[in-house]
């Protein structure tokens, strides 16, 4: 079935474009995309709106998260990308208000994460037709048709911005036989094509480079006030093209299928490969002490999302009414499972932090007792409560977390923990007050 993945330059995230249109929003092993995505019809077709810059333009071209932006419109299903850009001119016929189809690009970028493949295994994508030429003919025929004045099988060049060409720069680039000049084109199209989908720019040509000796230095509000215009006209051809487009066999699909090199690493379990990404740090907080560190594993963002996703996997068929997450560490855990299962959180803080009216359960520390606070009406009795924390060693604050609990009249669902510390028996002493325990990986040792 075919759907087309929209991404939209400014002035193209209209969700007026669409019918029956809902807006969602995804989280992605690469962190969150541009903005939210608007599902819905155009002409009778399925799409997929994505404002690439965000929908109030606050994320600067190096800025975007490209491979979230991409993964997202394949997750949801996505054959094909129609992505509109704005460009300036580096061609005396290319005049400001004109459209352009370009069929190849040159990459001036510099710090962009260009491909999905940066870990498990090598890949080298072939780029010799970077662009769908099935699409440009589709598109080249639509704006013959609606009388729009558009320039077909030009080459783009992207460069990182976000600053404009100097002059020199501007001649270079008309030197090396580009025709337009853009901040987004790349790695999009690159990424696309290691994804499987048919990828076509439409550019909006909005003033001219720096190349014009007569024309006047671009500013920005020049820049917004052609691409208004512009907008407009590619609307139009996209109301008129997308229920033309088809399924081909047009080589863009299977790019993919040749471009993998070796074989991909093996594959890890789950609970392997989030421990993998747990720094171990010797002699912390004093010496014959291993601390296990998941500041690494929050960092990685495939990592944590994969941490969230199992944990959800979990829990979705059994839901608890509410997470209770104990501080610090549970907060960063407990708050996106509880956002993914849809539920609430509950925090359990050190004495003194909550300002309402709190419970308190004492415990053990290796010199002394503490003690941890729940606010009085966080749960009712009955409710299912998941208690989540990163790691169990002596489990002096998950008894008192399970008490606390306990006391408010709540029904422990499981205490759910990252890490175990096997050689500390926390588990052994926390049994005798919740039996349903929960770890996703071990370290032996302290």
């Amino acid at each position: 079935m075919i759907k087309i993945g929209i991404i939209g330059g400014s002035g193209l995230d209209d969700p007026n474009l669409i019918k029956d249109y809902k807006e969602i929003e995804m989280n992605t092993p690469y962190g969150s995309p541009s903005s939210k995505l608007t599902l819905g019809k155009i002409s009778g077709s399925d799409v997929v709106i994505l404002a690439r810059h965000g929908k109030k333009h606050t994320i600067m071209p190096g800025n975007v998260n490209n491979r979230a932006n991409i993964w997202a419109l394949k997750e949801l299903g996505c054959t094909h990308i129609l992505a509109s850009t704005a460009c300036g001119s580096l061609r005396e016929e290319i005049e400001p208000g004109h459209l352009v189809l370009p069929d190849q690009f040159i990459d001036k970028t510099t710090k962009r994460q260009v491909t999905f493949y940066d870990q498990d295994q090598v890949c080298h994508i072939a780029m010799e037709e970077p662009f769908c030429k099935e699409m440009r003919d589709i598109l080249s025929k639509t704006m013959d048709n609606l009388g729009i004045k558009y320039h077909s099988d030009k080459t783009v060049i992207t460069i990182e911005g976000p600053k404009f060409s100097t002059k020199a720069e501007s001649k270079m680039h008309r030197a090396w036989g580009a025709d337009i000049i853009n901040m987004s084109t790349v790695p999009e199209c690159v990424l696309a094509r290691e994804s499987g989908l048919c990828y076509q720019a439409i550019a909006m040509s909005t003033d001219y480079d720096c190349f014009m000796e007569h024309e006047e230095n671009v500013t920005w509000e020049q820049i917004v006030k052609v691409m208004n215009k512009n907008a407009d006209n590619v609307k139009k051809v996209m109301i008129d093209a997308i229920p033309n487009i088809v399924m081909s066999d047009c080589g863009c699909k299977s790019a993919i299928s040749s471009a993998l090199v070796g074989e991909p690493m093996k594959e890890k379990n789950v609970p392997e490969q989030l421990k993998s990404l747990v720094r171990t740090i010797p002699d912390w907080p004093k010496k014959g002490i291993q601390f296990r560190d998941i500041t690494t594993l929050l960092n990685d963002p495939k990592g944590y999302h994969l941490l969230i996703e199992e944990l959800t996997k979990r829990y979705k068929d059994n839901k608890p009414d509410v997470i209770a997450g104990i501080e610090a560490r549970g907060f960063i855990l407990g708050g996106a499972l509880a956002y993914t299962l849809g539920v609430g959180f509950v925090p359990i803080r050190k004495k003194g932090k909550l300002p309402g009216e709190t419970v308190s359960q004492e415990y053990e520390l290796e010199y002394g007792t503490d003690k941890i606070e729940m606010h009085k009406d966080a749960i009712k009795p009955g409710q299912k409560v998941l208690i989540v924390d990163d790691l169990i060693a002596t489990a002096g604050t998950s008894i008192a977390a399970v008490k606390l609990v306990k006391q408010l009249g709540g029904n422990i669902l499981e205490c759910v923990f990252i890490i175990e510390l096997p050689e500390l028996q926390g588990r052994a002493k926390l049994e005798k007050e919740c039996k349903k325990i929960f770890c996703l990986f071990e370290f032996e040792g302290e």
